[in-house]
């Protein structure tokens, strides 16, 4: 074995070794977009749980001021 097949042969370990380490890196990066999608639905499923709850007082309101109307009667 000549110096340059050594060369060669060692080479392939470290281009192995960073495509390992590509992959790594965008799994890692996948991973914490995710992450970051999921924060973001909760925060919106509780945003509209809020606007449902709101939206039911505001429901119950008009109920009471129609009964109100009606016992007026």
């Amino acid at each position: 074995l000549g110096t340059a097949t050594l060369r060669r042969a060692g080479s392939g370990g470290t281009e192995s070794h960073q495509a390992s380490c590509a992959v790594l890196s965008r799994r890692e990066k996948e991973r914490e977009q995710l992450a970051a999608l999921r924060k973001h639905h909760e925060e919106e499923i509780d945003h509209h749980k809020k606007e449902i709850e709101r939206l039911q007082k505001e429901i119950e309101r008009h109920k009471y001021k129609i009964k109100k109307l009606k016992d007026d009667d």
